[in-house]
């Protein structure tokens, strides 16, 4: 039997359980640095709008 096209070649248990666990990574990661980007957003505008007054 032809593996299918595509990213997933492997019918291997933990081909896919890799693949699921990296893209959770990702997405874990991904909502971390949006946090961590807001908050230092955040706290540049507070410093602009002190350094104004």
């Amino acid at each position: 039997m032809a593996p299918p096209p595509g990213l997933y070649s492997g019918t291997s248990t933990f081909a896919l359980v890799a693949r699921v666990s990296a893209f959770s990574v990702g997405v874990v990661y991904g909502s971390i640095k949006l946090k961590y980007l807001k908050v230092k957003a955040k706290s540049q505008r507070k410093a602009e709008a002190k350094a104004h007054h």
